[in-house]
């Protein structure tokens, strides 16, 4: 963690800081996303949507996000 209570995690390739302690649905929805139409991969790794809400993002995290598109 940081001096400022940040930690540092990548996005979709991108490097960014969050606070720390906060959830990856937070991290959604920090992103402009809903939490409940995202799939996330964490550290390679899926995380089931049913546990979004409790998982924390931690310093060095990797992820990959993406959303549901509808459509016919």
């Amino acid at each position: 963690m940081h001096d400022d209570g940040t930690v540092s995690i990548s996005v979709n390739g991108g490097h960014r800081r969050v606070m720390a302690g906060m959830t990856i649905a937070e991290l959604a929805a920090e992103l402009g996303l809903e939490p409940t139409k995202v799939a996330v991969e964490r550290n390679m790794e899926i995380v089931p949507r049913s546990t979004l809400t409790d998982v924390r993002v931690e310093d060095g995290d990797d992820f990959e996000i993406v959303t549901f598109v509808g459509g016919g």
